[in-house]
């Protein structure tokens, strides 16, 4: 550390070799969930922003779970607050022993202060660390909370955390259902911290996917979500629960079987919720949740759920002679192709791995699971054998393919070593052999590839020219998509393997950029690509490596002055700054129409670019997209485009 300049020279001892008791600091009540927020929401990114949602919705489920709570209200409002709102019991307010302050202060500046350490409150709950609405309470600029109980409402405000005032109280207004006296409920309203999080505006699509999610998984739970900065209201009230998920989810897709399959069993304090049902696509989707919380990591209880379906069937097609002249193997990854499946099991102690609670580490609860499940497939199997029949040979077939796939592996390897190289003879690669500082641009065409290798800088960009449309992985399984040449070509350049031999460490770009031109061909083989890296290499998705690249749609000029211009908006105000005066305006419908230098300057140098990275926040609504956009089935896209045809931008005919 160097001293700035005025001051006093830095003796030893103040530069840090002096190190005792004076060196420890005590962080007060939630000052540490400030220094550290990403220790307790994950991060402070978009992801994070919406946890803080998330955490107070949470303890209004817990209060349907409990058996006292019918409705939830969730409003993003024009200032940029959000409130959430249920008819629950409503957060304790009474004198707490301990402390001596409201209960209500208490869970709100406190961690791990809360109503679920025993199951006398809760007997399963999401939210088992006693910090969720504490947490929201320490990195919101401020926070509102009103409680209504025995006819009076309670009411307290926080800054950063902090009580401003004392808890008020005064009599409840008239309520429209209850008797005022017997309404209850708890709402809280917070505007996130600016000084936490660098982007503060919650975005509809991801709350609308978490709260539906909700609704499906607690039958009867009535979730409102209103948006009143665009005047939009959704409610989400499923009677059906998750098999009506299961249907949701293959809506657009040729079932096997026409009723989802489902079963329900408690067992040793455990409950397991399980629905089904097969498509005849070739992806799996199972969603896995505990404590209706999405663990997207999995854990014991996916592994119960997998084991059991895989042993169970593998089972029945041997016990009734189905896989006898199979010739090959049945794995379990044949088992789930084409399984759409909801597991949703409640547990009275999960123990999940960190606060974000993604997967779950109970190992009895795998036991459970996979005895449940295997109990209710074969009393289903029995009672419904020409739908297991259809699953076995979908099975089968799913085997065969592997099989072929695997010879195309093992092919395309021999074709490599036979090269005499192992990557593809377009890849321009770069010198770099760091993954962590080199991209890979996936460029459409020859022409623009040429401009992109010239333009780029050869140390840490490569680039892979794509020659056309490549294959649409939707409607291809793996022995297909392997038998592409330039599906191909993206997997050796890629270096990480598919499917089985898949190895995220060997990836040899930490940034994939798709860099393709702004008209209609280029849109159609951008989606190709997504439909290719969704499918097929969704953990690059999930770990944040996939980009699209952004160039400019319009160059403005004036003289000497050249403005690069993103959209309409841009171009009309670069127009109104340089005049009319010899203005020449392009529009660029192709890469290959900027010279090499143009292409780094605006789009591939990383001091001057714009990329959008590509998440994967709402997983149901992506396949759902994905299967209307790039499924077999031509009336849910043709209704789609209906939907969404005056929404599209720069749209070129």
């Amino acid at each position: 550390m160097n001293a700035r300049e005025g001051d006093a020279t830095l003796t030893a001892e103040a530069k840090g070799h002096h190190y005792d008791a004076t060196s420890i600091q005590v962080l007060e009540g939630l000052e540490a969930v400030r220094k550290r927020p990403a220790m307790y929401i994950g991060d402070i990114g978009i992801r994070g922003l919406h946890h803080l949602v998330y955490e107070v919705v949470d303890n209004s489920v817990d209060e349907a779970l409990a058996g006292f709570c019918t409705e939830i209200q969730v409003a993003i409002h024009e200032d940029g607050t959000v409130s959430v709102r249920d008819d629950g019991r409503g957060i304790p307010v009474d004198l707490h022993a301990t402390t001596k302050k409201p209960a209500l202060e208490v869970v709100m500046t406190t961690l791990h202060a809360g109503g679920k350490f025993d199951d006398k409150s809760y007997k399963v709950s999401g939210g088992l660390h006693g910090v969720g609405v504490s947490v929201v309470n320490a990195l919101s600029e401020w926070c509102e909370v009103e409680v209504l109980k025995g006819g009076k409402v309670y009411r307290q405000r926080y800054e950063r955390g902090r009580p401003v005032g004392e808890m008020t109280n005064a009599p409840a207004p008239p309520s429209r259902k209850k008797d005022a006296a017997e309404a209850s409920g708890t709402a809280v309203r917070f505007m996130p911290d600016a000084a936490i999080f660098p982007d503060i505006a919650f975005h509809w699509d991801t709350l609308a996917g978490r709260l539906r999610e909700l609704a499906f998984l607690n039958s009867g739970l009535s979730i409102t979500l209103t948006d009143e900065r665009v005047k939009k209201t959704v409610e989400y009230l499923y009677k059906g629960g998750i098999v009506e998920f299961v249907k949701y989810l293959n809506q657009n897709k040729d079932v096997l079987h026409t009723k989802p399959v489902q079963f329900s069993r408690d067992r040793d304090g455990t409950s397991v919720d399980v629905a089904f049902q097969y498509n005849d696509g070739y992806a799996e989707s199972v969603h896995s949740f505990v404590n209706n919380i999405n663990t997207i990591e999995g854990g014991t209880h996916l592994v119960g759920f997998r084991s059991a379906l895989t042993r169970t069937l593998t089972n029945y097609a041997a016990k009734e002679g189905l896989t006898k002249n199979a010739k090959t193997e049945v794995t379990g990854e044949d088992v789930r192709e084409g399984l759409t499946a909801v597991v949703s099991v409640k547990v009275r102690e999960p123990q999940f791995e960190g606060q974000t609670k993604t997967k779950l580490g109970n190992s009895e609860v795998k036991g459970i699971v996979e005895s449940i499940v295997g109990e209710g497939l074969r009393e289903y199997f029995e009672e419904n054998p020409p739908v297991a029949r259809k699953i076995v040979e979908k099975m089968v077939a799913a085997s065969r393919a592997r099989e072929a796939a695997r010879k195309a592996r093992e092919l395309a390897r021999r074709k490599t070593i036979l090269d005499g190289g192992a990557l593809p003879g377009k890849l321009a690669d770069c010198a770099f052999d760091d993954p962590g500082l080199c991209e890979l641009y996936i460029v459409e065409g020859d022409s623009a590839g040429g401009t992109a290798k010239q333009g780029r800088d050869r140390r840490f960009q490569a680039i892979l020219p794509i020659r056309g449309k490549i294959l649409n992985v939707e409607k291809a399984r793996l022995d297909k998509i392997l038998s592409n040449e330039e599906i191909r070509n993206l997997i050796t350049a890629l270096g990480a393997g598919v499917k089985d031999d898949f190895d995220i460490t060997k990836l040899r770009y930490h940034k994939l950029i798709i860099m393709t031109d702004a008209d209609v061909d280029g849109s159609h083989i951008r989606t190709l690509l997504l439909t290719f890296f969704f499918r097929e290499f969704g953990a690059l998705v999930d770990a944040g490596h996939v980009y699209i690249a952004q160039p400019p749609l319009y160059m403005v000029k004036a003289g000497k002055e050249e403005i690069y211009c993103f959209d309409d908006k841009e171009r009309d105000e670069a127009i109104a700054r340089v005049g009319r005066k010899n203005l020449q305006v392009q529009r660029y419908k192709g890469l290959g129409e900027m010279n090499p230098d143009q292409l780094w300057k605006t789009t591939m140098n990383p001091e001057t670019r714009t990329l959008l990275r590509v998440t994967n926040e709402d997983s149901v609504e992506a396949d759902r997209v994905f299967t209307i956009l790039m499924g077999e089935q031509v009336e849910p896209r043709r209704r789609f485009i209906e939907e969404n045809a005056l929404a599209v931008r720069n749209l070129d005919i």
